[in-house]
Parts: C-alpha cells; sequence; structure tokens
C-alpha cells in the first residue's frame, strides 16, 4: 500500500489540519507516514502545501515527484491547478469549489472550472456550503477530506478514529461536528460520482 498526496490551498484555510488527520490516522494503523510543508507567505493569504505520503513499508523521500502523485486535495481550486502536474494518469484532483480570490486578476470562474471538470477523476465541492450546513465554516476542510476519505488509502473508521484523536481536547461537541463534516464530505463525493 502506498498513497502520495499533495495538500494546497491558502494560509488559514486548514490544510495541515487535514495533513494532521490523515497523518494519526496513518500512524494509528501502523503505516510509515512522511510529510513536507510550504508555509509561504500564509499569514498573508499565501499559498500552503504540504507533500504527505503513506505507506506500509519505509519512505524514504517527504517530496512527491511530478507525475506520481496519487491525489491532490485543495481548499482553493486555483492552488489545486497549481499541482495538477504531480499527478499520475488515473490520479484525482479533489478541490474546493469556493475560491479565495487574494489576487486582483484571479482568474474567471468558468476558465478554472473548465480546467478541473477536464480531468476525468476529479471532485469539485463546495466544502464551504457543506461545513455552514453542519455548523461551523471552520470544518470546510473536514468536508474536504470526507470528500477524499475513498482515495487515501485508509479506512472511513479510520479516519473518524483521526479526528476523535485530532479534537478529543475540544471536546464532544467538536468532535461530532468533525465527524459530521466527514459523513457530509464522503457523502457528496460519492453522489457526485454516481452521476
Amino acid at each position: 500500500m502506498k498513497t502520495d498526496i499533495i495538500l494546497a490551498g491558502v494560509g488559514g484555510q486548514g490544510i495541515l489540519s487535514i495533513a494532521a488527520i490523515v497523518s494519526i490516522s496513518a500512524l494509528n494503523k501502523g503505516l510509515y507516514i512522511k510529510q513536507s510543508e510550504v508555509h509561504g507567505m500564509s499569514q498573508r493569504g499565501g499559498d500552503v502545501q504540504s507533500n504527505l505520503r503513506l505507506s506500509d513499508k519505509p519512505i524514504y523521500s517527504d517530496l512527491i515527484a511530478e507525475g506520481t502523485a496519487d491525489l491532490v486535495l485543495s481548499l482553493e481550486p486555483i492552488e489545486a491547478l497549481r499541482y495538477k502536474q504531480f499527478l499520475k494518469k488515473d490520479g484525482w484532483l479533489i478541490t474546493n469549489a469556493k475560491p479565495y480570490k487574494n489576487i486582483p486578476n484571479y482568474p474567471d470562474e468558468q476558465s478554472w472550472r473548465s480546467e478541473i471538470e477536464a480531468f476525468p477523476n476529479h471532485v469539485l465541492i463546495d466544502a464551504e456550503k457543506i461545513a455552514k450546513e453542519v455548523g461551523n465554516v471552520l470544518s470546510a476542510n473536514v468536508v474536504l477530506a470526507g470528500a477524499a476519505s475513498s482515495y487515501l488509502g485508509l479506512t472511513y473508521e479510520d479516519l473518524e478514529n483521526g479526528i476523535r484523536e485530532i479534537f478529543g481536547k475540544k471536546g464532544d461537541a467538536v468532535v461530532n461536528l468533525n465527524l459530521e463534516a466527514l459523513r457530509k464530505g464522503k457523502e457528496f463525493a460519492e453522489k457526485e460520482l454516481v452521476k
């Protein structure tokens, strides 16, 4: 088993929280992990990116080569496209559909949407809208993790346990909200792929 994941977004969106949930879930399952992060100007709405590698065998590099990632998981659509060259041919591009317009010449929606929809394996999800329905817009990152849950090389139960461990100190209400966000993201992705 080996899964290589590029996590991308903008500072403050919770990319590193997704990495923590997936990492702790993998460690609890006895898998090896390697992770590298690039924070850039994250405190000013800049790029945040992480390479996350999971395997049942030792991993010697924390970086993912172009054309080898199983998954690009992004909380911002343009950031997803920034890392598209890392995907392997049958890899998945899963991204939030809500842009974070932090530059004056942000591309128009039709152009980036068309480019994402051209990928044979993609999920475009309004994670923020679903997170609001769950009860907290800050759980959009967990909604996105739920949408990707079938492609991470972990079971859904592994991810649930990771959420319990990461958020457990914050109380049952926070844990349950994040479990619901994970479930809603998974349900959305499953319905989209049936269409």
